[in-house]
C-alpha cells in the first residue's frame, strides 16, 4: 500500500521551466555555448549542477562550475522575482490540499536547487504541507538516478515500495521505478518530448488524481 506521496516541483507543482530555459539561454549566449532544443531537453530532470559540470567538460570552460551556477542562478532570480503571473500549476493546490487533509506526510524531491525550493514554496506558501524538501544539490548524481527518492524515503521513515512518485519527466520517471517505487507520470502541456510510457500510470491533469486514489495504488498491481 501507499503511505506518502513524493512530488517533484518543476513541471509538477509549478512550471519555472520557462524561467529556468530563459536562464539559461541567457547564460548560454554569454558563454559561446550553442545549444539546441533537443540536447537541452535531455537536462531536464538534472540539476544546475549536473548540467555544468557536463558542459564545463563538454566545451572546455574555464570558469569552476560554482561560478557558472551562481549566473545561472542570478538570471533565475531576476526572471522569478519579476514573473508575477507564475501560479501553482491547475490542480496542484487543491491535491496537496486533499492529500494532506488525508493525513497523507508529502515529501518533494526536486532537482532543483534548495535556493529555487525555498523561493517556490514560501511565495506559494506550501511549507506547512512537506514533511521535508529534498533538494538534487546534495547528490553527486541527478535523476535518472535513484539517489534522491531513496533519500526522501528514508527521511519519511517509509519502503520504497510504500512511496508514490509524481513526475513529468522521462528521468524522474527512470529514476522513481529504480528506486522500487509507484509512479505517476504528469504528461502535461508543459512535458513536452518527455516519454513518460515506463510510468505505472499517466494523467495529462493533476485534478484526475484524488487522495484515495493515490491510496490505492499498488495494491494488486
Amino acid at each position: 500500500m501507499i503511505r506518502t506521496v513524493i512530488f517533484d516541483m518543476d513541471g509538477v507543482l509549478v512550471d519555472t521551466e520557462p524561467l529556468h530555459h530563459d536562464a539559461f539561454f541567457r547564460h548560454f549566449a554569454e558563454l559561446g555555448i550553442a545549444m539546441s532544443r533537443e540536447d537541452y531537453a535531455t537536462f531536464l530532470g538534472s540539476s544546475t549542477r549536473n548540467v555544468y559540470q557536463q558542459l564545463r567538460q563538454q566545451f572546455d570552460l574555464p570558469q569552476d562550475v560554482e561560478t557558472l551556477i551562481l549566473r545561472k542562478r542570478l538570471h533565475f532570480a531576476k526572471a522569478f522575482e519579476e514573473d508575477a503571473a507564475l501560479e501553482l500549476l491547475p490542480g496542484a493546490r487543491a491535491l496537496i490540499e486533499e492529500l494532506h487533509a488525508a493525513g497523507v506526510p508529502l515529501q518533494l524531491a526536486s532537482s532543483a536547487s534548495k535556493e529555487t525550493i525555498g523561493r517556490v514554496f514560501t511565495r506559494f506558501e506550501l511549507h506547512p504541507y512537506f514533511d521535508n524538501l529534498v533538494s538534487g544539490e546534495d547528490f553527486p548524481r541527478s535523476k535518472p538516478d535513484p539517489a534522491i527518492f531513496l533519500h526522501a524515503a528514508q527521511l519519511a521513515g517509509m519502503p520504497p515500495h510504500e512511496c508514490l512518485v509524481i513526475e513529468d519527466s522521462a528521468n524522474g520517471v527512470t529514476a522513481a521505478k529504480a528506486a522500487g517505487m509507484y509512479c505517476v507520470g504528469y504528461k502535461s502541456e508543459h512535458s513536452e518530448g518527455q516519454d513518460l510510457h515506463h510510468a505505472d500510470h499517466v494523467v495529462a491533469h493533476l485534478g484526475q488524481l484524488s487522495a484515495a486514489q493515490l491510496l490505492g495504488f499498488g495494491v494488486g498491481d
